[in-house]
Parts: structure tokens; sequence; C-alpha cells
């Protein structure tokens, strides 16, 4: 379709252009055929558009006058020259799509590495996720969740590793390769959280000095020391409760018959790799979880998406509004809701798990 729009230039400009009293010259605006082909087609299309421009010129110049006109010979050499250029620019923009395409391809894969899918169910819990990024820079954030079956229920660990790109994929691969190696193995979640704390930032500590740079006071000096919030929660298969503790995280949110409540803890602790600046308790805080209640676990670039007038997502008040009855119609729901209300371009990637508690099996 839009391969019509320079050909027909080409066509008008010529039949215009032959047709028009002898003082006036229509051809200059043939360099708009090739010109315009560059910003959506590619060289070779660019050149072959070019050529059908330089030959309606000639035939111009062969049926008002002559090709030897001094006039209409200018106007041909312009032509081709500007049409070389277009093409070259043309054959740059698809190099450089060439590797957008390439590294998008390679960040898809890094991020299905590291960020696995949720299962749809985990003992009596269904479970739905979406991952949303944002296109800004086309770069990958450190928004992470996971989840893992123990004895006696089932962990799930979301988070947000600070910056984006590489270096937040990083700390948000430790926190989740730690997160997977432990949970299933510690009975309790203060044991868990040490050994995600330990995971952050241990990439970039030298050999042998771990506890010394971060003991000696560099990450209160550094403002690029990497933390991650995170929120960890422990639900048992057959108690109506969440155990749960929040390291600098937005706070879940508990959907129960029309009401959302906000499971804000009463202790404040920071994320995970401050503890050595502010060394916080681990506190452990439970909340009502029963059957047909739904937990929503979100990220800051939910909460942070704004509007053409910088109003944030009024993450609560949409959720009053909702009226399904399953997390993934929720995220769905969510999904398309936040991209509308952002205009389709979040400012961070944001992250969201849905939890229902289902009743028993008989």
């Amino acid at each position: 379709m839009l391969l019509a729009a320079p050909f027909t230039l080409i066509a008008t400009v010529t039949v215009v252009d032959i047709l028009s009293p002898p003082e006036v010259h229509l051809g200059p605006f043939l360099i708009a055929a090739p010109a315009v082909t560059a910003s959506f087609a590619g060289p070779r299309m660019t050149a072959f558009v070019g050529a059908v421009a330089v030959l309606a010129q000639s035939v111009v110049a062969v049926v008002r006058t002559s090709l030897t006109d001094l006039n209409h010979t200018y106007q041909i050499i312009a032509l081709i020259l500007i049409s070389t250029i277009v093409t070259f620019f043309a054959h740059l923009r698809e190099v450089d799509e060439s590797r957008v395409t390439r590294l998008r391809s390679i960040a898809e894969a890094a991020q299905s590495v590291v960020l696995r899918p949720l299962p749809h169910r985990a003992g009596p819990l269904h479970i739905a996720s979406v991952y949303l990024a944002a296109e800004e820079e086309a770069q990958m954030g450190g928004d992470l969740y996971a989840a893992a079956r123990t004895a006696t229920g089932t962990r799930l660990l979301i988070g947000d590793a600070r910056g984006k790109g590489l270096d937040a994929i990083s700390e948000a691969s430790l926190v989740l390769g730690a997160f997977r190696v432990t949970a299933r193995r510690e009975h309790a979640l203060p044991e868990l959280i040490g050994h995600l704390e330990e995971g952050v930032g241990s990439a970039e500590e030298p050999e042998g000095d771990a506890g010394a740079g971060r003991h000696a006071g560099t990450a209160a000096d550094d403002p690029t020391e990497a933390f991650v919030t995170a929120l960890v929660l422990d639900i048992p298969d057959h108690e109506p409760v969440v155990r749960l503790v929040n390291r600098g995280h937005p706070p879940p949110l508990l959907l129960r018959q029309g009401r959302v409540i906000s499971l804000d803890t009463v202790d404040t602790s920071p994320p995970l790799g401050l503890s050595d600046i502010l060394s916080p308790d681990v506190t452990v805080e439970t909340f009502p979880f029963d059957v047909g209640d739904v937990l929503l676990l979100y990220t800051d670039g939910v909460v942070e998406a704004r509007d053409r007038s910088r109003a944030f997502y009024p993450l609560t008040d949409r959720l009053s509004a909702w009226t399904g009855d399953d997390p993934p119609t929720l995220l769905d729901h969510l999904r398309a809701d936040l991209q509308s209300y952002a205009g389709g371009h979040l400012g961070d990637d944001a992250a969201l798990v849905a939890v229902e508690r289902l009743p028993p099996k008989p």
C-alpha cells in the first residue's frame, strides 16, 4: 500500500509536467519519490524507485525538448545523485533495524532463561503471571518473579532490581538463582531472606574481599550500589493464611468479595543489598488468605505508569471496578487497561502475578 505512493507521485508529476507550459518545470518534485520510499522500504526498492523517477524525467525531457537540453540534463543528474544518497541511507537504516532485531532476540532469549514461566497450579493455588517490557531504549529491566513448592505449601518471590539493562538482569538472575536453590530447603523465611541477601551484588565483589568490601561502608559511599526490592511469600496448603516478608517492595493487594485490601506490613525493611547499612531484623507477618481470595503482586512499573496528564496509574481503583473471577482474566484486564492508560508506552518494565486460593480437592 505504501509503495503505491511514490509510483503515483512519479506518474502524476510526469503527466502534469508534459502538459504544462514550456516555462513550467515540475521535474524537481520527482526527488520526493525515492526520498519517501527510503523512509519505509529497503535500499533495493529505493534504488528501483529512483531509477523509475530518472526514467520518467528522461521521458519528460524527450517529449518536451531533448535529453541534451541543459535544464533537463541538470534535473536528471540531480535526481541520480539524490537517489543514490537516499538509497545509501536506506541501507544504513536496514542495517540498524537488523541489529536492533538481533539485540531484541538476544534480550528475549536471556529474559526467558532468567525469568521462567510460573506454574499455573501449585497445590491449592491458581497462578497467573505477566511481564510487560518497556519499549524505551529496548532495554530489559530487572523485574523478577519465581515460585517454588515446599513440603507444606508454596513460596513466591517478586522483586525489582535497581536500574535497567545487563546490570539489572545480572542482579535479578542472582536473586532468582538463590531463591530456586534455597526456597525448598529452608524451613523459615528469615533464613531464606538471608540467602537472597547474600546473592545481591555478589558478582561484583572481589574474591576474598566480599565481606570487607560490603561491611566497610562502600555501599553507603557508592551511589551505584546494587539493591533489589523484594516480596517473599509463604502460602501453606492447609492453612488459610499467607506469610510474607517485604523488603522495600510495593505491598500486595488482596481481592476479597469485591474489596481491595492492601497488605501493608508493620515494619518497613530496606531492599535486599542494603542490610549492611541499616542492619534490619527480618520480620515475618501473617495475613488471612482464604478460599476465593486473590492476591495481586506487582512491581513499581505498574503503579508508576503515567497517562498524558502525568498522573500515576490508579491500580487500587481499577481493581475495585474489576468483576472477573480468575487470575488469568484479571491479568489480561490489567495488561490491556495499563497499556491503554499509558498510551502503549510504559516508562519501566512491569511484572504482575495473581494468585487465587482454590477449594481443597474432595
